[in-house]
């Protein structure tokens, strides 16, 4: 536990990252760690454009084979969302941000190696089980080093970046599914290089100052803090003085228990919790049934595979607009709003999409739907991650997320039977209206956290 000498010592370090105005370090950090969301955003999308081919490869018939190939990387995802992120809490975000990438390249070359379904299921779960841990403990990360002022800018550079993934996916599928029996092999395997490219960059990232501060290793985070000042020092920066009242004024919290989880169920975390739950399991039932099934559906529909991957391809040009309109607006308005704003955008891009009128509406309610996610995913993640204190961030970051994604197995699973049941449109029109509640209740019932320190937001 920490002293009262080492009370005030962890205090003052935390005193001087918040006079910190900018990214601490070089530049080129953020780019190691958005390679990481690029990957992640690579492959949540590889896999539903995969789909169409390994189908009949496989001979898969049904929506319940279907749904293990699809769904079952979600499960992972819940899964190494939680284990990973208690132990990202436990042990430190450094190591774990390692182990995910290892965890997504060796699912990546076990996706692309697959022979039968079985295969490809345990590989589809281990990427899971990397992927979900990783896209927790990116904006832990980054919110743990960025001034509050710039937390949220900061962190949609990254996403930027990382989303342009989700972006390119579609037309390197385009490229390489349809003409090529063994396509959607090497677009597996291209996300496995890029993740083992990962694993080599993240070696040079610093531990998180706040968290060795948590868990009284005051010693290593005055080394960190150093670096960051004497690199700003060495690019001309002044550092404004230490007061001692503004030293006073800081809450330091340390590790009090090994079940982060429990702790979360309390005051005041639990309406957090209960919010972020509901938020992203009903954002997640549309967003992974739109991604993971859209190609397929257009495909059975009539239209051809080749076609239908097009339409989708020229939709996604959206996803890099989004996110740099977000970047924009990141830290001058409240983030729920602005993730609200993005709901209610997804809802029209799936009722333009679900109205199948001609191609243009289909390239149009792609392109809408592409631009909001990537509109407000980044600022949906920071939103969560800040809204829990360092010594149990990660986990609350599963408990909402990693628990969301079992909407997103829900969503991947129903939504062709819900095209069958009540029509294209009907299908998509109600994945649109979940995302739509999703923001209503985000709205009502999310704390306030843009420009906030993360030791006010988690007070």
């Amino acid at each position: 536990m920490i002293t009262d000498d080492k009370d005030f010592e962890a205090k003052s370090i935390i005193a001087r990252m918040q006079r910190i105005d900018k990214w601490p370090l070089p530049p080129s950090f953020l780019a190691i760690i958005a390679l990481g969301y690029f990957f992640t955003f690579y492959d949540v999308t590889d896999i539903g454009f995969a789909m169409p081919s390994i189908a009949p490869q496989f001979h898969l018939t049904g929506s319940e084979s279907l749904f293990l190939a699809l769904s079952i990387g979600l499960i992972g995802y819940v899964i190494g969302s939680f284990i990973i992120g208690y132990l990202a809490d436990r042990y430190g975000r450094y190591p774990m941000l390692i182990l995910t990438m290892i965890l997504m390249a060796l699912g990546s070359f076990g996706d692309a190696a697959s022979v039968n379904l079985d295969m490809l299921i345990v590989f589809r779960f281990i990427t899971g089980l990397g992927l979900g841990a990783d896209l927790n403990l990116i904006p832990a990360y980054i919110g743990e080093f960025a001034p509050a002022e710039k937390r949220g800018h900061l962190a949609q550079i990254t996403f930027f970046l990382g989303i342009l993934g989700q972006a390119v996916t579609p037309f390197v599928a385009l490229a390489i599914v349809p003409p090529f029996y063994y396509g959607w092999r090497v677009l597996f395997l291209i996300g496995g290089l890029i993740a083992v490219i990962a694993v080599v960059l993240r070696a040079e990232l610093p531990r998180s100052p706040r968290w060795l501060i948590g868990h009284d290793q005051i010693k290593k985070a005055d080394d960190v803090v150093s670096k960051f000042e004497n690199y700003l020092k060495s690019n001309g920066e002044t550092l404004p003085e230490l007061k001692t009242d503004d030293i006073n004024k800081i809450n330091v919290q340390t590790e009090t228990t090994r079940l982060s989880f429990l702790y979360l169920w309390q005051k005041p975390y639990r309406l957090r919790m209960l919010v972020f739950g509901l938020w992203w399991g009903l954002w997640y039932i549309g967003n992974y049934a739109f991604l993971g099934d859209a190609a397929t559906i257009l495909s059975d529909s009539g239209i051809s595979l080749a076609s239908s991957i097009l339409f989708l391809a020229i939709g996604a040009i959206g996803y890099p607009i989004g996110a740099i309109s977000s970047w924009a607006i990141s830290d001058k308005f409240e983030r729920k709003y602005i993730i609200f704003v993005g709901s209610i955008l997804w809802l029209i891009g799936m009722l333009i999409f679900g109205s199948k009128a001609n191609s243009i509406a289909l390239i149009v309610g792609s392109f809408i739907a592409s631009y909001s996610l990537a509109f407000l995913i980044g600022i949906a993640y920071m939103y969560t991650s800040e809204s829990y204190p360092t010594r149990a961030r990660t986990s609350g970051f599963a408990m909402g997320d990693g628990l969301g994604h079992i909407g997103g197995a829900i969503g991947a699973l129903f939504l062709p039977l819900w095209v069958a049941e009540i029509g294209f449109f009907g299908g998509f029109a109600f994945i649109g209206i979940t995302t739509l509640i999703a923001g209503i209740i985000l709205v009502v019932g999310g704390s306030i956290a843009t420009r906030q320190q993360l030791e006010t937001i988690s007070a």
